[in-house]
């Protein structure tokens, strides 16, 4: 945890320092003024930290406000150093062909005003858009044939959520907006795929209330992703089993003696011992291969041991990049990083562009979803 606080601050430090550099170049500002502007811009850096501190020591109200505006800011920031370095490399491509043809091109070089204006302009306006975006939760549809799906038992339908996010933004309000989606779709059975909730759960009363009551035909199935590591087994465990989730962690289900459901834990915990982290091939064997096989993973990653194995692995973490380009980032590290993806073996995986937030209750060209796979006979 010190290495990523360290990590952190360095890279997003390094931001805020470009943020001040462009904008005092744009703007003649006194040596008070900069000493001011790089005050705030030093408690916006530490806001998500502090937030952190707040909700452990249940300050709650405050937590949320700092949460809201540090965070907000954080997608702001993200979108404007994205913007104003296409501005920086125009700027510098301008003046290597003006020093190479020896001619004046200065009328289409961008002012330092203008190189910090437009692109905070164009931050905020996506910013603004991607708060809406955000809350405009989308249901995928897929169906999947197989002929492990027996014909007196017709369609059965799998509502997945992943990636929720529970804590200081992504609230009560947010939770029955997807809920009452994921209800309109009746479920035979719902699936949780990591990242329910995002810190402590103690402030989550009604939104477990909201999670006990929502209900499907064979059962609810949740399984550890980084967060709940992050956020306190224990207090993860305790909302489960309020809500009536089973926790599938290293080990599985036969649901209605048709479908096995398997869940894989995430190794966040592994540094700590918390992780229980069994092979896949060695879990999956020890259900009947006559059966649909549900495999539910966090991460997007597919065990070369277990391709084959498993019908269907459901899985999320990337967000679909949640502020675009940043998904150019999670492709690079996840390769197989949203939709549904054919693989060796006639196994599939489908990844979640996730149904909430983390970090800024933003989303730009990754709207949050909620996933209904319809497995239905086919003879």
């Amino acid at each position: 945890m010190t290495f990523f606080l360290l990590v952190f601050i360095l890279l997003y430090g390094s931001l805020h320092y470009y943020f001040y550099a462009k904008l005092t170049r744009a703007i003649s500002l006194t040596l008070p003024k900069r000493l001011g502007l790089a005050l705030v811009l030093l408690v916006l850096l530490f806001t998500p930290i502090i937030e952190r501190s707040f909700v452990r020591l249940g300050i709650e109200t405050p937590a949320r406000i700092l949460s809201f505006i540090g965070y907000v800011w954080m997608g702001v920031l993200f979108l404007f150093f994205v913007a104003a370095v296409i501005f920086d490399i125009y700027t510098i491509a301008a003046r290597v062909v003006s020093c190479l043809s020896r001619k004046d091109i200065a009328r289409i070089v961008p002012s330092p005003r203008l190189s910090f204006f437009a692109p905070m302009l164009l931050a905020v306006v996506i910013a603004g858009y991607g708060y809406t975006e955000a809350q405009d939760i989308r249901t995928e549809f897929l169906t999947i044939k197989s002929s492990k799906i027996p014909v007196h038992a017709g369609r059965i339908r799998i509502v997945q959520i992943s990636d929720v996010h529970l804590g200081t933004i992504v609230r009560e309000d947010r939770l029955r907006s997807i809920l009452h989606a994921v209800a309109a779709a009746k479920p035979d059975i719902i699936v949780s795929t990591g990242d329910l909730v995002d810190g402590q759960t103690d402030g989550l009363s009604r939104c477990r209330i909201l999670l006990k009551d929502v209900e499907a035909k064979y059962g609810k199935y949740a399984i550890t992703g980084n967060h709940e590591f992050y956020a306190g087994l224990d207090s993860f465990n305790r909302l489960m089993q309020d809500t009536g989730f089973k926790i599938l962690r290293g080990e599985g289900t036969v649901a209605d003696g048709m479908i096995n459901i398997i869940g894989i834990d995430d190794p966040a915990g592994e540094r700590q011992g918390l992780s229980r982290l069994v092979p896949e091939k060695e879990l999956l064997s020890q259900f009947p291969s006559g059966h649909f096989a549900l495999l539910l993973k966090h991460k997007p990653l597919v065990d070369k041991d277990a391709d084959g194995r498993f019908d269907l692995q459901l899985s999320g973490h990337t967000h679909g990049g949640q502020i675009f380009p940043f998904r150019v980032i999670t492709r690079m590290v996840f390769p197989l990083n949203r939709g549904l993806y054919r693989l060796g073996s006639g196994s599939r995986l489908y990844v979640s562009r996730g149904t909430g937030t983390w970090g800024p209750p933003i989303r730009f060209l990754a709207p949050p979803e909620i996933t209904v796979i319809d497995l239905v006979p086919d003879h």
